[in-house]
């Protein structure tokens, strides 16, 4: 089964007011496991960048100058995607600017969701974690994924972050940040491991039995 765990970076919040996507960031699964092979652009909006959303994602204007506009990058992403099951946080935001995306080419492409099925990791997550926070922070708290690198919202790091995310929150192997090796623990499990170690009491010696050890360890030198 192949999967792309997919995030997005934008201009501001509403395709519906004429914002873009200005990065893309795609993550490979294929029978549950990080392949490697991976999907990544920067993306001239060819319009200003909100500043609430610059603030989120640090990327400006200017940075963006000389990267490829959508239309250069709409069929090889096409391609990566189609066919595949989109993993998103949030599916209806991302999904809903890659439509409009497309649909401003005026091409063959369609809606994305005619060529992928969307899995909602948010849903997911709400439904697993009822009352409880669930943004992606929170649910690399709850999972134990390191996410210090994390200082401002990143495609490519987002979707790797919700990978290994998704993988522990559905139950499944999952292969951590290098890529490299398979952690074959279960969310369950290593979430039982961590809180035991979280939990043991440590009972630090008295200065009377500091000194009784120092002591010891002068008789024992003799």
């Amino acid at each position: 089964m192949r999967q792309i765990v997919l995030d997005t970076e934008t201009t501001g919040l509403s395709p519906q007011q004429g914002h873009r996507i200005i990065e893309v960031g795609c993550i490979e699964l294929i029978n549950r496991k990080i392949t490697g092979n991976n999907l990544h652009f920067y993306i001239n909006p060819e319009r200003e960048i909100d500043k609430g959303a610059q603030e989120v994602h640090g990327l400006t204007t200017e940075f963006l100058q000389d990267k490829p506009v959508f239309a250069d990058i709409a069929q090889p992403l096409f391609n990566y995607l189609n066919g595949a099951e989109l993993v998103i946080h949030n599916a209806p935001f991302d999904i809903g600017f890659l439509n409009y995306e497309f649909k401003l080419l005026k091409a063959h492409y369609g809606r994305i969701t005619e060529h992928c099925p969307v899995v909602d990791s948010l849903m997911i997550a709400r439904k697993k974690h009822p009352g409880q926070h669930n943004s992606l922070d929170a649910l690399c708290r709850r999972y134990f994924v390191d996410n210090t690198d994390r200082e401002l919202h990143g495609a490519l790091l987002d979707a790797r972050l919700l990978a290994q995310v998704y993988l522990l929150m559905t139950g499944g192997q999952a292969q951590m940040f290098d890529e490299n090796q398979t952690n074959n623990a279960s969310a369950e499990q290593m979430t039982s491991a961590k809180m035991e170690r979280v939990s043991l009491k440590v009972i630090r010696a008295s200065a009377e039995e500091l000194a009784a050890h120092e002591e010891f360890m002068k008789t024992v030198v003799k």
